[in-house]
């Protein structure tokens, strides 16, 4: 449905898993509690509380997919991010996202 919504508004689509296999990085922006419950394999887990400090480590050059557990603390990561120069998509919650690149 929101793919609809973005067609119709005119907000471009993006294949995540196109961008996760050509090297995007992914951040998990949960905490390290829920992470270590379950995170997508290479993903990186930067707490959204920690990535203004952390944003050093992160590659420019490649774009980042961000995940958290629902895509609320993702959405802020990536806006954060993406005013500090990054290439940034908001994948949602991790489970979904992983079931996305999955596919």
């Amino acid at each position: 449905m929101f793919d609809f919504i973005k067609k119709l508004f005119g907000g471009k689509t993006v294949d995540l898993k196109e961008l996760y296999v050509n090297g995007a990085q992914i951040i998990d922006v949960r905490t390290p509690a829920e992470f270590s419950n379950g995170h997508i394999k290479q993903s990186k887990n930067i707490p959204l509380q920690e990535l203004v400090s952390e944003m050093k480590k992160l590659d420019v050059k490649k774009p980042i997919i961000t995940c958290c557990a629902s895509g609320m603390r993702s959405a802020s990561a990536k806006s954060l991010l993406q005013q500090n120069g990054f290439e940034v998509h908001n994948g949602g919650g991790w489970a979904s996202l992983q079931n996305k690149l999955n596919k």
